[in-house]
Parts: C-alpha cells; structure tokens; sequence
C-alpha cells in the first residue's frame, strides 16, 4: 500500500480525531479520578470493530512491592483499565501499545485546563499531549486500519490504563493481569524521536527527627530543617558521582545531565524563631541502565549514613514512593528499525533517542520481556506546562508511521 494511500485515509479522519481528543480532555482525570473518563473510553473503542475488556483492578493492588505511592489513599475497588484487541487473521506477529489516561493537576497560571482550544491547528489543555493526544492516536489508528480495509495477520492490542503519572499503577496492574506480545510500544510525547533507552527514576521521602528549642538555646537544639539541608548536599554529591560513573551510553552521553536530581518539597516548623523538630524532604532521583532501582535505594541510605556524621546518626526515615527502572532496547533490533523504515516511507523525519524521563515501558519491556520502545506524537517540552499542546498535524504524522509499523510488522492479509 503506498504511502498517500494511507496519508490521505489519516488526513480524512483527523477531524474526527480532534473532536474526539476534545471530547476526552474535558474530564479531569487526575490520577485515581479516571473513572468517568475510562466509561467514556470504553464506549468510544466498543462503537469500533474491536474487542474492548473492562480489566478490573483492586485494592490488592496496593500490597504489591511495585506500587506506588506519592498519592495517598487512593482505593482501586470498582475501577479498571481497558484492553482492547483487534484480532488479526492468524499467522502474524501482534503489536501491544500502552497510552495512560491520567493527567497531572493544572498548571500555575493555566486558564481553563479543561476546556479544550484549538489554535492553528494545535490543541490547548491539559492532557493535550501527555498523554490524552497518544490515546487519540491509537483511535485515529484503528480507525484508519478499518477505512483502509486492511486485514493484519497480527493482533493489535491496546492497554489503556490509569496512574501513569503517579508511578504507573495502572501499567503494573495490567502487568500482573499478564499479557503476550511480540513487540510494544508506550505512546508518549518523543518530540521526533524512537526512545529505546528510557532512563529509571525513584522518587523518595526523607522525614528527619530534631529536637525543638528557642532560637536563643543555641547548642542545646538540634533543627529538623538544617538535617534536610545537610541531607541535600550529601544527595547532590551522591548524583554528581553517580553521573560521572554512568557516562559511556551512547544515546545518553550527549545529554549533559539526563538523570537529574530534583527535591521538589520541603516542609518544617511553624515559627521562625524556633527549631523545628521535624522536617520532610522529597524528590526525585534519575538513573541511568548501569544501575537498578533496588541499587539506588540502597546506595542513597548508605551515603547519607555514612556521610550524614552525628548530625544525621539515626536521626532520619528513609522511604520510596516510586521505583521505575530503566529500560533498553538495541537500538537495531527489528522494533525500532521497523519503525525507522516506517517513516522514511512516509516522509517523517525521526531518530533514535533516549528517554531523559521515565515511564511504564520498563513493565512490559522488563517485567513481561516483551520488546518496548516508546514513541508518540508531541513532546514533552510543553507536557505539565500552562501551555500544553499537540499539532494534529503531528498526530498524522505518528499515525501514518504508525500504520506503515503494523503492515510491516503484523503482516497483511491479501
């Protein structure tokens, strides 16, 4: 099939496309509030010549070593995930795509983040390209499978899953459920690129125990708040050192920091002339494929004991509410190179890259060693930003690469 065959099958379907990822940007599905969003889904995808589960998850979800938890209290009970699947013919080879349907909180500044605006051809919101404008793709793509009338021989299976942005629960539960595939990718904003190498991350929680006193006892108090301060210095030299050792992967390499370390809050006391005696520092931590999470953790408790003097001795917690680790793929494995192929054909320029950032696709890649890349329209410059956005126009564009994928990969049934 060539390619302005299937140019102009996307390019007549876009409307549709832009009206239904207006239509699902108007929920406010933050993470644990998808529920209504997910019925809406599950409707859209079932009005389709596909096969659409109602995977339900559980609270038991939360006992699992993997869960994650920067979001307290959320309860599982009555939600779920979808699976879809549109099945091929026989005798081909299946593609798993993942797209999250969960959002970050708006924006500082943000107007209206729930009301959709299309701007010269690009869509403004919340959630426009991370990552409710990858769920459009995928149903702009099955859309487009079905006006071209092609008959893949492999099995087109899509999870559409919660909490992505707050640890990936809803991925880990459609992990534990068990899935087969011959090859996945995760629909994320790529800005271009075919993302094999996605770094790690963990995501921590230091409470420190002082002892409350007057400003004028000095000597005879010991301040929550300079412990954090002293813990975050010990943590800074902890990355730089980390970094320096974990220079040497190819796609990586030209980043100048692509596993940065982030403290994103602190809190502690109530008076300004007093110590306080607790304090809580968290943030997050990047690492690179030399390490694992199990690793990190391990490592970030013995620098700050060994590092952290009498000042720190026994006088901190240390927890995780995250652990996503790295996930590779070779950058010339059939995967990646398909897809590649796939946009030369359609005349869309990309590269192979890696993931300063992380995501779900460790879960599939690592968990269920299902071969994952990640690759979707938009990009993660403007992702959580007042000024989210997707050009349709690249929504084509990944679709059409992403059609050319499937015919190559799953095999076409004449």
């Amino acid at each position: 099939m060539d390619k302005s065959t299937i140019r102009n099958a996307v390019t007549a379907l876009l409307p549709e496309a832009q009206d239904f990822l207006c239509d699902i940007m108007r929920f406010p599905s933050t993470p644990g509030q998808e529920h209504d969003l997910m019925l809406f889904l599950g409707d859209a995808f079932g009005a389709l010549p596909v096969a659409v589960e109602k995977v339900p998850m559980s609270n038991a979800l939360r006992d699992d070593p993997d869960y994650s938890t920067p979001v307290p209290n959320i309860a599982y009970d009555g939600r779920f995930n979808l699976r879809v699947v549109r099945n091929g013919t026989g005798g081909g080879r299946s593609m798993l795509f993942n797209a999250h349907t969960d959002v970050v909180p708006p924006s500082e500044g943000m107007d209206a983040p729930w009301t959709p605006k299309v701007v010269d051809g690009a869509v403004f919101g919340r959630g426009a390209c991370d990552d409710k404008g990858q769920v459009a793709a995928f149903f702009l793509l099955l859309k487009t499978l079905d006006k071209l009338g092609l008959r893949l021989k492999g099995d087109v299976i899509g999870h559409l899953v919660t909490e992505e942005e707050n640890g990936g629960n809803g991925s880990l539960a459609m992990t534990r459920n068990g899935e087969q595939a011959d090859a996945c990718i995760v629909l994320e904003p790529c800005g271009g690129g075919i993302l094999t190498s996605i770094r790690g991350a963990v995501w921590f929680r230091l409470v420190f125990t002082g002892k409350a006193g007057h400003s004028g006892q000095a000597g005879k108090t010991r301040s929550a708040l300079l412990m954090a301060r002293d813990a975050i210095g010990i943590l800074e030299r902890y990355h730089d050192d980390l970094l320096a050792s974990s220079r040497g992967f190819s796609l990586f390499d030209p980043y100048p920091n692509p596993m940065p370390i982030t403290f994103g809050r602190l809190q502690a006391g109530n008076w300004p002339a007093a110590a306080p005696s607790l304090a809580t520092l968290e943030g997050v931590l990047g690492f690179l494929p030399n390490k694992t999470k199990e690793d990190i953790c391990a490592e970030m408790k013995q620098v700050l004991d060994e590092q952290g003097g009498e000042t720190l001795a026994g006088q901190f917690d240390l927890s995780f509410m995250y652990r996503h680790d790295c996930s590779v793929v070779p950058p010339e494995h059939p995967l990646p190179q398909t897809l590649l192929t796939a946009a030369e054909d359609a005349g869309v320029d990309l590269r192979i890259d890696a993931m300063t950032a992380s995501c779900d696709a460790w879960f599939y890649n690592n968990i269920l060693n299902i071969p994952t890349v990640v690759y979707g329209p938009g990009t993660l410059a403007v992702a959580h930003s007042k000024d989210e956005n997707i050009h349709m126009n690249d929504i084509a564009d990944a679709v059409t690469v992403l059609t050319t994928t499937l015919i190559n990969h799953c095999g076409v049934d004449a």
